[in-house]
Order: C-alpha cells, then structure tokens, then sequence
C-alpha cells in the first residue's frame, strides 16, 4: 500500500468512494454525491493550506483522508476537523490507522495542535448507521468532546453527532 497526496486527477476515485457513504447510510449527513466537477473543487480548495491524501492498493485508490480549518477566525489556525472514508470491501485492513497516522505526522508538521471529528452517532445502531466510526477515532486516540442530539435528519429519522478531539503534541511555539 502506498499512502500519497491527492491531486485533482483523484476525484473520480475520492468520489467513488464516497457515493455509497451518501447513497446508504448517514457517515455523512450530505444527500447527493457531489458531481465530479463539486469534487476537483473540493480537493483543490482543501490542498491549497492542508493535506489530502490517498491510499492505494495494487494501484488503485481505496480510501482517503484529509483535514481542514475548523473553523475561518485567525486563533482557529491551530485547530482542523479531519476526515477518512474507505472503500467498502477494504475496512478493517488497518489502512485507516495508517491514513489516520500519516495525516496526523502531516498536520503536525504544519504545527496543528488540535485534531477533531465530527462523527454521525445513533443509538441504538440501526441499518444507515453503526458506532464504528466512534470506535475507530477511540483506537487512534481522540476522546468524546460534545454530544448534540437530533441535529441531522437523513433516512426519515434523526440522527445525533458527536464531536471527538485528539490534541497532538507538536512542541510549537506560537511567535
């Protein structure tokens, strides 16, 4: 497996990969797959200040992760919300603790301090959504911050998020 950054030339493949997250469960709380075109934008506009990066097995891309800002004020540039999606067949390999892993030393090179996701929960689990998620960020180390319930509605149910952070230890002086 390779773990490299993404280019615009990977949006078919990102996309692909993301389209059953929307289609069939609620990961995501997005209705429709974004076009081709609404991904390059994405992955474009994310690599200007942040990694995006890729996994591939056998030359083909089979899953992704990325960060961004957390949020637009200036005191936030320290802060990022990370993401990681999977291709179906490949979950459970441990290529996600390796993207994870790889983002994270990544991040910490551009002197990231906090790490947090926002992760779609239910309880109990149902068919759109499992607590896998949770359970994957628990194993790289993030710990629950915020819980806010009913906050997305996909499915003709409600579904709560939770928000998990993980502070790296980047030995940064802020100047």
């Amino acid at each position: 497996m390779t773990i490299r950054n993404a280019t615009i030339a990977d949006a078919e493949a990102i996309r692909t990969i993301y389209a059953p997250y929307v289609e069939n469960t609620a990961v995501t709380f997005e209705y429709d797959v974004p076009t081709l075109q609404e991904m390059r934008r994405r992955i474009s506009e994310i690599t200007l200040n942040y990694p995006w990066l890729v996994a591939e097995k056998d030359g083909r891309i089979v899953g992704y992760a990325y960060a961004h800002q957390l949020r637009e004020r200036a005191a936030f540039q320290w802060s990022v919300e990370t993401s990681i999606y999977l291709a179906q067949e490949i979950r459970g390999e441990g290529i996600g603790s390796q993207l994870y892993k790889t983002l994270e030393a990544a991040l910490n090179e551009k002197g990231i301090h906090n790490l947090y996701a926002c992760i779609a929960y239910v309880s109990p689990e149902n068919e759109y959504l499992t607590t896998a998620s949770v359970r994957f960020h628990e194993r790289m180390g993030y710990s629950r911050a915020a819980h806010f319930h009913h906050c997305g509605y996909k499915f003709e149910q409600w579904f709560d998020i939770l928000w998990m952070e993980r502070i790296i230890d980047n030995k940064t002086t802020i100047v």
